[in-house]
């Protein structure tokens, strides 16, 4: 009889003791991001939306030219799964997530306007790209992906200062190197 009731209570502590864990883990992972991991994804989803309608608009038959349909498709291939993974961790933090049209579904979220954020293009500056074809359009999609690119990083580098979530700081320097190495690939395009 003895040895049952220090097997029950074993196992009671045992189940006490996960449930605790189980709790503090909970905890854990709600402190585990703060405000600029919130606005780094929420902005980045916003900044990257942008980018991948660029680099459609090159693919969209606006240019014949290798090299920029190659950059266009890696873009493309970098950014929208970036984009499905902000949308993740923002859904995880129960955090509003950016429509498709930039909007927060009538939430004021205290992060920046899409013109506010560095690198984004106006209105006018897209549709110009839209309207464009040929060298025209190679011109402007490498001036325009250059600067949207240069505030990317400027982006990254604040959530890799002032972030806390490790997976978000991370894809920040990740962020920073790839874009980093796409300007010099731009530049030198624009060069030739």
């Amino acid at each position: 009889m003895r040895i049952k009731t220090i097997l029950a209570t074993l196992v009671a502590g045992t189940a006490l003791t996960t449930l605790a864990a189980c709790g503090s883990s909970d905890d854990d992972a709600a402190s585990s991001f703060n405000d600029a991991d919130v606005t780094f994804a929420q902005d980045m989803i916003q900044h990257h939306r942008q980018a991948t309608d660029m680099a459609k608009l090159a693919v969209g038959g606006r240019t014949e030219n290798e090299e920029i349909l190659d950059l266009a498709d890696r873009i493309l291939a970098a950014q929208e799964p970036e984009i499905n993974t902000m949308s993740g961790w923002l859904k995880s933090w129960d955090k509003e997530v950016p429509s498709d049209d930039g909007g927060m579904e009538g939430m004021d979220h205290g992060s920046s306007s899409s013109s506010d954020m560095p690198g984004m293009m106006s209105d006018d500056e897209m549709a110009a790209l839209e309207n464009s074809l040929g060298e025209v359009f190679n011109e402007q999609f490498l001036t325009m992906m250059t600067a949207h690119h240069e505030g990317a990083i400027e982006m990254a580098k604040t959530e890799e200062k002032d972030g806390k979530y490790t997976q978000a700081v991370m894809l920040a320097k990740k962020i920073q190197k790839d874009q980093a190495a796409e300007i010099s690939e731009m530049e030198s395009l624009l060069k030739s």
